[in-house]
């Protein structure tokens, strides 16, 4: 799949990490470093501006090190970059731990998987299919 990426920012364009890695990782585009305090969230950009192809979103999701490590994550997880979406990808950071966390010029922030979605078309209808599981939810299978 190809797609067009405009990049604005100091760093070079995302790369896939391995052969198998679904996402790619973004950089944080400051001029200054930022410091996150406790339980803070601040939008960083990124500096890239993508066209994705009818048919597609990016998924902006959290890095799974500065979560165990630094107790960084992303508020809305995962964030939804639509295809006909043509600004600055900019990510919503969140310090969830109790100290300080200083974000650098070029430090990678978050990783982005481009997945392949349809639209539904709506049924109304009064009644669904019955199934095993019914109406059970929220641990109603134990632990």
């Amino acid at each position: 799949m190809t797609i067009k990426i405009k990049n604005t920012s100091k760093h070079p364009l995302p790369q896939y990490a391995t052969a198998q890695s679904a996402g790619v990782d973004l950089r944080a585009n400051i001029d200054a470093p930022v410091t996150l305090k406790p339980l803070e969230r601040r939008l960083i950009p990124t500096g890239l501006y993508i066209e994705l192809p009818a048919g597609y979103e990016a998924q902006i999701r959290p890095r799974s090190g500065l979560a165990i490590k630094n107790g960084i994550s992303l508020v809305n997880s995962p964030g939804t970059i639509d295809a006909d979406y043509r600004g600055e990808i900019c990510v919503i950071m969140i310090n969830l731990s109790s100290e300080d966390f200083v974000i650098n010029d070029g430090e990678r922030i978050c990783q982005m998987v481009i997945t392949r979605h349809e639209h539904a078309e709506w049924v109304e209808t009064e009644q669904l299919d019955e199934t095993q599981r019914g109406t059970g939810g929220f641990g109603h299978t134990g632990i």
